[in-house]
């Protein structure tokens, strides 16, 4: 499993020009399931993300995570993460899982935040032509693979 986390001040997303998720202080991510991914690697990620430090503390170092802060979460499903663009112009996203279970796994990581704690998840709409808008804080951004994690 593959994730974008980006520290935002505010981020929404929006399907056919609606709102369909909004958050302010927080984390947007942008969260891909790979064809390899496994339960735990769903499990991980969602426990990375909540204890992922990567908010200032008094002192102005990165020492507070997301559920320190009393943050919110917008989770947003964006299979190109495991798009391959080694070969060619055209990038292959057959390391993607295919669509039916990386929904399930989606949906089984958002349920995971929440139980873990997240005062309030937002959202995207699986497999929806997406706008995606934030104000990214810091910049702090963050990239995040299961598959590169040893414990796994």
């Amino acid at each position: 499993m593959r994730a974008v986390a980006q520290r935002v001040s505010r981020a929404k997303v929006t399907v056919s020009g609606g709102i369909i998720g909004e958050i302010n202080r927080g984390l947007l991510l942008l969260i891909s399931a790979g064809q390899d991914d496994v339960p735990e690697d769903v499990a991980w990620m969602a426990k990375k993300i909540l204890a992922l430090r990567c908010f200032a503390d008094g002192s102005g170092k990165m020492n507070l995570s997301v559920l320190d802060i009393d943050g919110e979460i917008l989770a947003v499903s964006q299979f190109t993460l495991h798009g391959e663009c080694r070969k060619g112009n055209r990038p292959s996203f057959v390391k993607a899982m295919e669509p039916a279970t990386a929904r399930r796994y989606f949906d089984d990581f958002v349920n995971q935040l929440k139980a873990g704690g997240a005062r309030k998840v937002e959202t995207g709409e699986f497999g929806a032509m997406m706008q995606v808008e934030l104000i990214n804080d810091g910049p702090v951004t963050l990239l995040l693979d299961s598959k590169k994690n040893s414990a796994i």
